[in-house]
């Protein structure tokens, strides 16, 4: 398996989601496709600059932010604290070594948990899942979404230090083992696979650039129709829900 060394400053990561903020057609359509399984008490795992979180506190939802990095935890207190839907922002490592004591006072506490291209960083992806696991109370709903195919893996994935890629067999399969039932599975995105593939497989790039993020932005209207006419057969990633059983 390949090995990375946890950077406190990411910096390829960061100029990502700062590309990936000005998307916000994009943004929406992810939000979109999540939001329906998310209610009452949310926890965001990975929030990173609150891409996809300001969706949910624009909408008056009660959220709890999270990542492990310490800058964007800086920033996301820059950009939302003081917000009344806001009920923490937290750091938040899914793989500590005693993750059980650490975080017990989070323990069965959120209604529902998501977590959007964050598990294809860690190692430990499993335990990472059941850890998330932990925090849902009996019945709440996780979604996960994580990059899809591992035959597209190219240099754009190891420069933002995935270490791995998923069909949606290998993600349902780790989160039942993780303690969910899983009740709905899909593809997101089949549009961005070609540029995926374009940009990192062909042309080998190591970064998404503000330009690429903007020309796709500007296409998601065609995006949504061709994922919509396809019924999400194949795409750039994909999404699983799963539920906390309540015994």
């Amino acid at each position: 398996m390949k090995e990375f060394d946890f950077k406190d400053l990411d910096k390829e990561g960061l100029d990502t989601l700062v590309a990936i903020s000005k998307a916000d057609a994009f943004n929406e359509w992810m939000y979109e496709v999540i939001s329906p399984f998310m209610e009452g008490n949310i926890l965001e795992v990975g929030s990173g600059i609150g891409n996809i979180s300001k969706y949910f506190i624009n909408e008056g939802r009660t959220i709890t932010l999270s990542d492990i990095r310490s800058n964007y935890i800086d920033l996301l207190q820059a950009n939302f604290k003081g917000s009344p839907f806001i009920k923490g922002i937290v750091n938040l490592d899914l793989v500590k070594e005693d993750f059980s004591n650490d975080y017990s006072g989070y323990a069965s506490s959120f209604d529902s948990v998501f977590a959007l291209n964050v598990i294809e960083h860690i190692k430990d992806d499993e335990q990472a899942l059941k850890n998330a696991t932990s925090l849902l109370k009996p019945g709440g709903n996780m979604v996960i979404l994580v990059p899809a195919n591992q035959w597209m893996y190219n240099g754009l994935d190891k420069d933002l230090y995935h270490y791995r890629r998923y069909s949606l067999k290998d993600l349902r399969m780790k989160m039942e083992k993780a303690g969910l039932e899983t009740s709905h599975s899909l593809f997101f995105n089949a549009f961005g696979s070609a540029g995926w593939v374009f940009s990192g497989s062909l042309l080998k790039r190591k970064i998404i650039s503000p330009g690429q993020m903007s020309a796709f932005n500007k296409m998601v209207p065609l995006a949504r129709f061709i994922d919509r006419i396809t019924h999400r057969f194949f795409g750039l990633s994909v999404v699983v829900v799963g539920k906390k059983p309540d015994n």
